[in-house]
């Protein structure tokens, strides 16, 4: 079944999620997923792995950032440019704490008994695997995460922009390839990230995480160089690190994506984080 619902983090933008799972009063481990930058929770073929892990056994949850270009009346795709430019990962690491304090609350709208809240495991794509790093190294209601092609740090990327002009003008634009939408990035983002990297700097932030991690990267990543997964293994030797060859930044997915099957590349990074996960219960 699938349970659709709606998260009132504190600071008032509401976001949309969903739960995937197999309604048979067992409790059952939670995975929440985690889309990246210009992703949503329902992009290509992400309902299909949510209907995957339910049939392994898993009660899966996605969101979107409530600030990621999606609203609570049109979460199909992104459509709201000026929340996306207000975004930033202070906001992101904040909408994860509302979802699993969500799923903590009694009175939420899941029916506790179908989830085993001792086993809350995260998974996160591209800059959503920062997020899920940093979120676990200050929560330790999460028991074990995986990244998927996962952004090893968020400034390391803007010294290739204009940032003198880029605070100058308050902006910088985008291009999203796939829908040709100028998207908006305020400049707000670089001065939250200053004012909070004690919170956001990932090389700093993984090293005091606990929890088990995985690290899956594609050999054929065209968006982030596969470097960034030897990094953040550098900086956590005890991650475990596994590397698809032949596997692109989206492990073949595409949006729309009309096959009826997981892409086999998706299908192997996630076989490997329920192996994963398993082993970690």
């Amino acid at each position: 079944m699938k349970v659709d619902f709606v998260v009132y983090p504190p600071h008032g933008r509401p976001f949309t999620a969903d739960a995937t799972f197999k309604e048979n009063g067992e409790p059952k481990p939670v995975v929440i997923f985690t889309h990246g930058f210009k992703g949503f929770k329902d992009w290509g073929h992400f309902n299909l792995l949510a209907r995957y892990y339910e049939s392994q056994g898993f009660a899966f949850v996605k969101f979107n950032f409530a600030y990621n270009g999606t609203s609570v009346e049109d979460y199909a795709d992104l459509h709201d440019m000026e929340a996306f430019g207000q975004n930033n990962f202070s906001l992101e690491l904040d909408d994860m704490q509302a979802l699993i304090d969500l799923l903590h609350d009694p009175q939420g709208p899941l029916n506790q008994n179908e989830l085993d809240l001792n086993r809350i495991y995260l998974v996160g794509h591209s800059r959503g695997g920062g997020a899920v790093i940093l979120k676990a190294a200050e929560e330790p209601r999460v028991k074990a995460m995986a990244t998927w092609a996962a952004v090893s740090q968020y400034d390391n990327r803007w010294e290739e922009l204009q940032m003198e002009a880029w605070k100058q003008e308050g902006v910088q634009w985008v291009l999203n390839g796939r829908t040709g939408q100028k998207m908006p990035l305020y400049y707000q983002i670089v001065e939250d990230f200053e004012k909070n990297r004690h919170r956001l700097d990932i090389p700093n932030v993984i090293l005091n995480m606990r929890q088990p991690l995985l690290l899956i990267h594609g050999e054929e990543d065209e968006t982030l160089p596969i470097q960034m997964a030897h990094n953040l293994k550098r900086w956590k030797p005890d991650a475990e690190l596994n590397l698809l060859p032949q596997a692109d930044h989206s492990f073949g997915g595409s949006h729309p994506y009309e096959a009826e099957e997981l892409p086999a590349a998706a299908k192997a990074a996630a076989d490997l984080t329920i192996d994963f996960f398993r082993k970690h219960a």
